[in-house]
């Protein structure tokens, strides 16, 4: 399994071609064993990836990200006491902003080894996170 940031995300359902494949080559490399990649998200990527389609109100848009959430094999890791506990340590040892803290939790819940898929360079150095950046 790994886990998607809301940037991995973005850049696989509307990033542009070569995004796109920057991102499914770090999936593949990490994936190279399996057929189909299993991928987990946190809750609060489908708040951050939906804002912007509903502000904008492209329903296009709003349908590719509520696809991708929606798909059976997808596993959505929830804000529970846990995740916020985990997240709480994160901000306050770290000095995360509290999405970044929601996001790293999410992923260290599931497990310590989850790979944690990203554009966003602010997680490169963040211990214990396995952070895959795509560049």
């Amino acid at each position: 399994m790994v886990f998607l940031d809301a940037s991995a995300i973005i850049y696989l359902i509307e990033g542009d071609r070569a995004v796109r494949q920057a991102t499914q080559e770090v999936i593949k490399r990490l994936n190279a064993d399996q057929s189909e990649p299993a991928f987990a998200v946190s809750a609060l990527s489908l708040l951050e990836c939906r804002v912007h389609p509903i502000r904008e109100g492209d329903d296009r848009r709003l349908d590719r990200f509520d696809s991708f959430f929606n798909d059976p094999g997808l596993t959505i890791i929830e804000l529970d006491r846990q995740v916020i506990d985990k997240a709480t340590i994160l901000r306050a040892q770290q000095g995360l902003r509290t999405p970044d803290a929601l996001q790293a939790a999410s992923c260290l819940i599931i497990d310590p080894k989850t790979p944690f898929i990203t554009g966003d360079r602010d997680f490169k150095n963040l211990k214990p996170l396995k952070t895959h950046l795509i560049e």
